[in-house]
Parts: structure tokens; C-alpha cells; sequence
């Protein structure tokens, strides 16, 4: 049995916080922060909505555009870094929150390749025939663990949720193929220290630029498929310098790669579920297109995945 997206939807919070208005609180600039990581602005969450909460406005919308009613589902998956407190899970909250109550529950922890890692695992439910509707939710708030004086990790991050309902689809639709991996060694060079995350930038840039081309490769290959069948790139909206050089290594031209980054900043697990909605609205994604999927987190982590859009 094929597993496939069936129904998409995002939630994003309504505050802008811009390149300008961080001038006024950490030593920086709009130009370097644009130079370095194509970021203008990005969106933070109110101090009194939690990750719970915006995990639930994207699910709505996804089974919403799915036709899927919260009692169909048979299980959630949550992929955080944030959670609203370590236990109960997001995942468990959402479900309270959906009335989904014949769902099982659990989150992932696998940073910003997290929803790679939930579709992952959903789509194997699905095609051995255990579970037909799967809700996956990629959701952070990444303000609350943000130090706003650390200028290096301040500019980069964002809040939001993306989420996906996914199910049997027809015959050579939804995912094709996939990548999963993990380097633990590398998890001094991304990880949460008390209450802030932190970042070895360069160590984290060179990981990314290698391993998120090698994946989107990889996967390719164990599809069947060349680089010149792919009708959309959505990269993990980190940086625009890694996101292009993943682009080059796939030889695709700009307008085959989706771009976020400029609006919402990083927003880990969020970023790819987001980027697709995007594109979507904007007519940009069709029946029969080959997407390719691809992140990297703390961890360290990365995931990929080749599908082909449609039900």
C-alpha cells in the first residue's frame, strides 16, 4: 500500500519580529543578517500560546483539507524540540484538544529533521496495513529557548506549525523513497544548554551544506529517478546559503527550490509542511510532481524523502 500527504495545513503566529526591530535589541544588522542567512523576519508566538496550541491550529486545517474527521484517526505524531512541558505530550494534548479519540499518541525528538522522521515512520504504518489516517504535526516554539542576546542564534529562529494527514493513495503516489540518519557525535555543535539553545554555526554550516545534497541524492537514486525529474526542491528553511548549495548539488534551477526563509525564519520541524502550504496556495505544486524533501537538525540528525504529490 502506497502512503501518501492527503491533506496539508499551517499555523503561523500573527506577531512579525523583523531584522529592524532586532537592531534595537542585539548588536546587528538587517544587511548581515540578510547577507548571511537570507532571513527579513520571522513570527513569535504570544507568551500565552504554547506549542500545544499552534500544533492544533495547523492539525485543524490539514484534516480540514484532508476530509478526514478527528475520530478516523488512528495515530498522531508530534515533532518538537518544544514542547509545552516534558510530559504529557504535545501529541497527547493535541489529540485531548481534537477529540481524536481512538488515536494513539507520541512525539519525536529529532530536531529540525523532525517531521522527515514523522513521515517516515507513518508512512510504514500505513503501507504495512496497521493504521489508515495519520496526522503529523512539524511544531516549534523556538522563541522561548531563544537567548536574545546571543546575536549568533538570535536572528535565525522562528515560531510556527506545519501539518500533514496522511493515508493510502493510489499507485505510484506519495513516498517513493527515503533516507533517515543520525550523527551523534555531532550533537556538541547544535544542542539546549539550560534554557537556551546553542549553536557552533561554522561546524553546523558545513554539516548541513554535505549531508543535506548527499540525502536529496540518495534518494533519488533508490527511487529510480535522475535530478533533472524533480519539479520541486523544499530544503529545511535554515539558511539560504545552505539551501542553495543543496539546489546546485541537484542542478535545478531557482524557481524548482521553495523558499521561505525570507518570512518566517527558521522554524525547525515547522519549516518543510510550512514551505509546502506556500507553494500550494500559490498554484505552484501539481498532481504527478516529484518533490524532494530534505532537513537536518540537532542531533545531529537529517532525513529526505522523494513523493510524488497527489491521492
Amino acid at each position: 500500500m502506497n502512503a501518501g500527504i492527503i491533506g496539508i495545513g499551517r499555523y503561523l503566529p500573527e506577531k512579525i519580529l523583523t531584522n529592524f526591530d532586532l537592531e534595537l535589541m542585539v548588536e546587528t544588522s538587517d544587511e548581515w543578517i540578510r547577507t548571511r542567512t537570507g532571513i527579513e523576519e520571522r513570527r513569535i508566538a504570544a507568551d500565552d500560546v504554547n506549542t500545544s496550541d499552534m500544533a492544533y491550529g495547523a492539525a485543524k486545517k490539514a484534516l480540514e483539507n484532508a476530509n478526514v474527521s478527528p475520530e478516523d484517526l488512528d495515530l498522531i505524531l508530534v515533532a518538537t524540540v518544544t514542547p509545552d512541558q516534558p510530559f504529557p505530550s504535545v501529541s497527547c494534548m493535541l489529540q485531548e484538544k481534537l477529540g481524536a479519540l481512538k488515536s494513539a499518541a507520541m512525539d519525536l525528538s529529532a530536531a529540525c529533521a523532525g517531521f522527515m522522521y514523522g513521515m517516515v515512520t507513518a508512512g510504514q504504518f500505513i503501507q504495512n496495513g496497521t493504521y489508515k489516517n495519520i496526522l503529523i504535526v512539524g511544531v516549534e516554539k523556538l522563541s522561548k529557548i531563544t537567548d536574545w542576546n546571543d546575536r549568533n542564534t538570535a536572528v535565525l529562529f522562528g515560531d510556527g506549525a506545519g501539518a500533514v494527514v496522511m493515508g493510502p493513495v493510489s499507485e505510484g503516489k506519495g513516498i517513493l523513497s527515503f533516507e533517515l540518519g543520525a550523527d551523534g557525535s555531532g550533537g556538541k555543535h547544535l544542542y539546549q544548554k539550560d534554557q537556551y539553545l546553542s549553536m557552533n554555526g561554522r561546524e553546523v554550516f558545513k554539516f548541513a551544506v554535505r549531508q543535506m545534497g548527499e540525502s536529496s541524492l540518495n534518494v533519488l537514486e533508490k527511487a529510480g529517478l535522475k535530478k533533472e525529474d524533480v519539479d520541486l526542491l523544499v530544503p529545511h528553511q535554515a539558511n539560504i546559503r545552505i539551501m542553495e548549495a543543496s539546489r546546485e548539488r541537484l542542478e535545478l534551477p531557482p524557481e524548482k527550490m521553495t523558499k521561505t526563509v525570507h518570512k518566517y525564519g527558521n522554524t525547525s520541524a515547522a519549516s518543510i509542511p510550512i514551505a509546502i502550504v506556500e507553494e500550494l496556495e500559490a498554484g505552484r505544486i501539481k498532481d504527478g510532481d516529484l518533490l524532494v524533501m530534505v532537513g537536518f537538525g540537532g542531533g545531529l540528525t537529517w532525513g529526505a524523502i522523494a513523493l510524488r504529490w497527489g491521492r
